[in-house]
C-alpha cells in the first residue's frame, strides 16, 4: 500500500496523458504546489500521527497561519481524491482555497486514510472521523476552535467529506479512537464527489472500482446504498457548499444535483456551483473554466468564513 499506492495515482494520471515525461511533470508540479502551500504557511507539523488502525498509523499534515494569535483558530480538514485507492494528503496543493483560508488565518490540516481494496469502506470514513475527533481533542495544543471545524474534499475525498457532514454515531461509521469526542463537523465543501453510488455508470473499471472500495458486485448491491450520502441527507446536515465541472466524465454532475436537491428540500442551506468548461479536477487545455481557480478559491474561503 504506502508509496507505491498513494503515489500511483500520480503515476496513473501521467501514463494516461502521454508517458514518462508527464510522470516526471506531475511530480514536478506537485511538489511546487506543496511547497508553495508550505510557503504560504508559518509552521507545517507533518506527518501528525492521529490514530493507529489495521495495522498502520494514520497521519496528518497541519499547516498553521502566518502572524495569527495562536488561540482558537478555525480549521478546515481536507481530504484528498484518487478513487478511495490512491491519492495523497500532499494533494491539498493541487486545491482551490487552502491558501486564500491560510492567508484568512485557519488552520489547514490534510489527512490520508487507509486505503481500497486493502481496506474497503466504512475504513476510510472511520479514519476522517478519527481525525476530527483527533483535532477536537487536540484543541488546546494546536490552538484550534473545537466549535469550528469545517471539511472539504475532491472526487473519493468529496464523498467522505459529504459523509461527515450527514453521518452521526446512529450510522455505525464511528470506529475507534478518542470515541469520547464528537466527529461532527460544521461546514461541508464537496468538490464533485458522488453522492448516490446506485445510479453511476455500470461500464468494467466502475464496477471494478466499487467492488474493491465497497465490496459490492453490482450497482444494486445494497453496500453502495449504505455508502451514499444521499442515504443520509437529514434537517441537521451543517450548510454545504458543493462545486461540479459540467464536464466532468467521471463523477456526473447530475450526482452534485441530486445532492443539492435533497439537502434543500431538508431544509439544509446548501449551493451548488456548476464550473463551465471544467472537467473532473482540471480544465482541459483548450478551454477556459468559469468561476477560475482565484475565484474558487475566494468562495470557498467566503464560505468558510460565514459558516465558521
Amino acid at each position: 500500500m504506502g508509496i507505491k499506492q498513494r503515489f500511483g495515482f500520480y503515476k496513473c494520471v501521467a501514463l494516461c496523458l502521454g508517458g514518462s515525461l508527464l510522470l516526471t511533470a506531475t511530480a514536478w508540479a506537485l511538489s511546487f504546489w506543496k511547497h508553495g502551500l508550505s510557503a504560504a504557511a508559518e509552521q507545517v507539523q507533518a506527518d501528525v500521527v492521529y490514530g493507529h488502525a489495521g495495522g498502520q498509523d494514520l497521519k496528518l499534515d497541519i499547516y498553521f497561519p502566518t502572524n495569527a494569535a495562536r488561540a482558537h483558530l478555525p480549521v478546515v480538514l481536507y481530504l484528498h481524491g484518487g478513487g478511495w485507492r490512491m491519492g495523497d494528503k500532499a494533494m491539498l496543493g493541487l486545491m482551490p482555497g487552502p491558501s486564500e483560508l491560510l492567508r484568512r488565518k485557519y488552520l489547514v490540516v490534510s489527512a490520508n486514510y487507509r486505503l481500497a481494496p486493502e481496506y474497503k469502506f466504512p475504513a476510510m470514513l472511520e479514519d476522517a472521523k478519527c481525525a476530527v475527533r483527533f483535532l477536537r481533542a487536540h484543541a488546546v495544543e494546536f490552538s484550534l476552535d473545537p466549535d469550528r471545524i469545517g471539511v472539504m474534499g475532491d472526487s473519493a475525498g468529496g464523498h467522505l467529506v459529504t459523509l461527515l457532514g450527514l453521518t452521526d454515531a446512529s450510522a455505525g461509521f464511528e470506529g475507534a479512537g478518542l470515541t469520547n469526542e464528537s466527529s461532527r463537523v460544521q461546514a461541508v465543501v464537496d468538490l464533485y464527489g458522488p453522492s448516490d453510488l446506485m445510479t453511476g455508470p455500470t461500464n468494467k473499471p466502475t464496477v471494478k472500482l466499487i467492488k474493491d472500495a465497497f465490496g459490492a458486485t453490482n450497482t444494486l448491491d445494497p453496500a453502495l446504498k449504505r455508502g451514499s450520502p444521499v442515504t443520509y441527507v437529514t434537517s441537521h446536515a451543517p450548510p454545504f457548499l458543493i462545486l461540479h465541472g459540467d464536464h466532468d466524465g467521471l463523477v456526473n454532475l447530475q450526482q452534485s444535483v441530486e445532492l443539492d436537491a435533497k439537502l434543500k428540500a431538508a431544509g439544509v442551506d446548501s449551493t451548488l456551483v456548476v464550473i463551465t468548461n471544467f472537467a473532473h479536477g482540471y480544465t482541459p487545455f483548450w478551454l477556459k473554466s468559469s468561476p477560475d481557480t482565484a475565484e474558487l478559491s475566494r468562495r470557498i474561503a467566503d464560505f468558510f468564513d460565514k459558516h465558521l
